[in-house]
């Protein structure tokens, strides 16, 4: 080999440098510009995708102003509240025939009830007879249902006749034979300084002469009522009309959404469930103790709507909304969260959220002293859903619906 043949070999076979370097990392210039294109392609598509929900939390006004208030922790659920499927043994009357019959009352064996399209229908037998219209068509959506009228609470007279609580028109004395109907109360009216906006349930006296009424608030109407639980604004009343002198006025006020409403025997009283606050309050509205208020019972496992009575002295409370303890409460964990309510409002509708609002149906009888005697459940309301109330008739427990579809009835004798 001559010397020009050895420096070509130095040359070829040149030592290797041994490095911790892996191959796949040799090219780690080009793999480390894809790297960054992918995290810029990334962060562009999340801030297209966030970007409007980021104009709807900072632009967009919240429908509602919630107040932030407390609720105790709810009541352990065993004794009298113990869960149960009791109320899956009803019956469903009248069903797809008849839509959201919140509150019911009977003359004999002849029921009454006030529908969702604005009507005050009589269910004899197996047979519905529309009695009277309050409000004028169209009816049927939400727009519609200010003029259509939506009738809630009704209650039977001391002269046969039917005192009907219309969430928007106001409050009606109606014939159940010829239909005749005569406005006691118009709805919508200014009532020492606050709009009659959501007239809700009622309770009449043996001789007729007072009518007590709750209106659930003076800002939101009926139609808004998720939007009034998630407020909480304590814009509430209770109030009475005398009959004989046409004077409207104020009974109590300050209660975070008044709904059902019941006169109790000695006429000096009335239970009225404050649905917000999960309680039943005891008014006074005659005697000495007139003008005031305590309460009937605290902390009930639900949110209250009607109140009636049953057959053994006490009183049917429906919840159509439970605090499971144990479990998770919504509406308790929102209810010092004002912040977290606002954002909801600004991204859901009101239908949508009841779509996340558990069906869980309770009915409670309860006694003086605010003693529960017994409840009846239906978890997941696969039988009974929006349970308003529980009307007690001849040893049945005949259940109306703010929503549903039909009239549930509920033999005693079997539960």
């Amino acid at each position: 080999m001559n010397e020009t043949e050895g420096l070509r070999f130095r040359r070829l076979r040149r030592p290797q440098v041994i490095t911790d370097e892996l191959p796949q990392n040799r090219h780690k210039g080009s793999s480390t510009y894809s790297g960054k294109v992918f995290k810029v392609t990334l962060v562009s598509l999340g801030c297209f995708l966030l970007l409007p929900l980021l104009v709807v939390v900072v632009i967009l006004e919240s429908p509602i102003h919630p107040e932030a208030f407390s609720l105790k922790e709810p009541p352990p659920m065993r004794g009298c509240w113990e869960p149960n499927l009791k109320l899956r043994e009803a019956e469903r009357l009248f069903e797809n025939q008849i839509s959201g019959p919140e509150s019911i009352a009977n003359i004999g064996d002849v029921f009454f009830s006030g529908t969702a399209d604005g009507k005050i229908v009589k269910l004899i037998g197996r047979r519905i007879h529309t009695v009277a219209r309050l409000g004028k068509p169209p009816c049927g959506s939400r727009e519609d249902e200010s003029s259509c009228g939506r009738p809630l609470g009704i209650k039977i007279g001391p002269n046969g006749t039917l005192f009907v609580a219309d969430a928007y028109l106001g409050v009606f004395e109606v014939n159940p034979t010829t239909g005749d109907a005569t406005q006691l109360v118009s709805g919508g009216q200014v009532v020492a300084g606050r709009k009659l906006s959501f007239i809700n349930d009622l309770a009449v006296t043996q001789d007729g002469k007072k009518v007590y009424f709750t209106d659930s608030s003076s800002r939101w109407q009926r139609r808004d009522y998720l939007q009034l639980v998630m407020e909480a604004t304590a814009d509430g009343r209770v109030l009475e009309y005398d009959t004989e002198t046409k004077e409207l006025t104020v009974v109590m006020e300050n209660l975070r959404f008044p709904n059902g409403i019941h006169l109790l025997p000695d006429e000096e009283s009335v239970l009225v469930a404050e649905t917000t606050m999960a309680r039943i309050r005891r008014v006074h509205v005659a005697g000495l103790n007139k003008g005031g208020m305590d309460t009937f019972m605290d902390n009930l496992p639900g949110f209250p709507d009607n109140i009636r009575p049953s057959a053994s002295g006490g009183y049917w409370v429906a919840m159509s909304a439970v605090r499971p303890n144990p479990g998770f409460s919504m509406l308790d964990f929102l209810s010092q969260r004002p912040w977290i309510k606002k954002l909801i409002f600004k991204l859901f509708s009101q239908d949508v959220l009841m779509k996340f609002i558990p069906r869980y149906s309770l009915v409670a009888e309860l006694h003086d002293g605010g003693v529960c005697t017994r409840s009846f459940h239906d978890p997941n309301g696969l039988v009974v859903t929006y349970v308003s109330e529980a009307h007690e008739h001849d040893g049945n427990l005949y259940l109306g619906s703010f929503r549903s579809p039909y009239i549930a009835k509920l033999d005693l004798s079997k539960v």
